[in-house]
């Protein structure tokens, strides 16, 4: 069985940091991409940023880029996300996110597990 745990959220300030993390158990983790999606109250899952199997490509939301990195170690099964500068539209549940083939997506439909969500807000 295929499980991913997020943690890491949690309120923050505006300019302040937060580092998501997320471990995967049920899968050969080496061979998956891994994503972070968010969803804000009212709005569509949207993409973050992903990473490919052995952390050589990755790929960042406009949104995010130049404040967000994702990163992985695979002899942990974790997937990071370190966000810095945070703004108070960054306010989300955070999702980790699985992919069954090593080359990363941008779209939620590339995913095919999902862990609950861990909540991020940020004040102004």
């Amino acid at each position: 069985q295929v499980q991913l745990v997020e943690s890491g959220g949690g309120l923050v300030q505006a300019g302040d940091s937060l580092r998501l993390s997320c471990v995967a158990s049920g899968l050969t983790f080496s061979t998956n991409a891994m994503g972070w999606f968010r969803q804000a109250p009212g709005k569509d899952r949207e993409f973050v940023a992903a990473i490919s199997w052995n952390g050589g490509r990755t790929n960042y939301a406009d949104s995010t880029k130049g404040r967000f990195t994702i990163s992985r170690d695979n002899a942990k099964a974790t997937v990071y996300l370190e966000m810095n500068n945070l703004k108070p539209e960054d306010t989300a549940v955070y999702y980790c996110a699985a992919r069954i083939i090593p080359i990363i997506a941008t779209t939620a439909e590339g995913y095919q597990y999902w862990g609950q969500g861990t909540q991020v807000t940020v004040s102004s």
